[in-house]
């Protein structure tokens, strides 16, 4: 009866190893979208739990096989041959599943990649643009008029370009640090973060250096500017009294030593 029961269990195990094969093998796996295949993903990582969960099942039944062929050796070794069959498919279908999950997460992971690697050249395009714009900036500093206005209105402009905010240079970082982790482009991603990077820092020093010396020519030339309108109303009104000493027809020496 027991070798009855075992040999019924080996059908059963070998029935369900076939059902697995049909339902997570033999599926067409195509997929439109990033949500499909990552629905695929979840799919097959259930399959291998599910695949390698039966294998307390077949440790249970090779040990009762194994008891089974000591006390009747001519039902166990039926038994075994039987068994073997149904190990052997059992740890090919764990690596079929094994493999095939394998493939899927890969998949997913090119699919990402190349999501980060789009994701990256945009906020390249957008941030060398802004550095584009800066150093046209920079470079129309250079040969400014000698007046307040035009100082002013340069650094202004300046300092409106500088206020650019950090966001997309921290995704280009992330997302570039995303892709050399995954072992994509390794050298090219490199070569243009480097090229991006050591960009950024020169214009931007160059940019805060202008900026200072432009906030040190303004400072100069509204001190400079304060000192001659302080002079012209010093002027205004010597000029307003001395002509007053004219108009009342005072001599000077009967005036202070200052008026004198």
């Amino acid at each position: 009866e027991k070798a009855v029961n075992l040999k019924k269990d080996l059908a059963e195990m070998q029935e369900w190893m076939t059902q697995a094969e049909e339902e997570y093998l033999e599926k067409d796996f195509e997929y439109k979208s990033p949500e499909e295949l990552e629905n695929a993903v979840e799919e097959m990582k259930r399959a291998k739990e599910d695949v390698l969960q039966k294998e307390v099942r077949v440790k249970i039944l090779k040990d009762n096989i194994k008891m089974l062929a000591t006390k009747v050796p001519s039902s166990g070794q039926d038994l075994a041959t039987e068994l073997n069959v149904v190990l052997e498919n059992y740890q090919l279908l764990c690596n079929r599943i094994r493999g095939k999950c394998h493939t899927l997460e890969a998949r997913m992971l090119g699919n990402i990649l190349w999501s980060c690697w789009i994701e990256l050249l945009q906020y390249l395009d957008l941030e060398t643009a802004w550095l584009n714009n800066l150093e046209e900036r920079v470079q129309m500093t250079g040969n400014l008029p000698d007046k307040l206005d035009a100082v002013n209105d340069a650094l202004e402009s300046l300092e409106s370009v500088l206020r650019h905010p950090a966001d997309n240079r921290t995704q280009i970082r992330e997302l570039g640090q995303t892709l050399i982790d995954g072992g994509i482009l390794d050298d090219i991603i490199s070569e243009k973060l480097e090229a991006f990077n050591a960009r950024y820092e020169e214009l931007s020093h160059l940019a805060v250096s202008r900026q200072i010396a432009l906030e040190q020519q303004l400072q100069t030339m509204r001190e400079t500017d304060h000192m001659l309108q302080v002079l012209q109303e010093s002027l205004g009104d010597l000029d307003r009294q001395l002509t007053s000493y004219l108009t009342d027809r005072i001599d000077a020496f009967q005036m202070p030593q200052e008026a004198q």
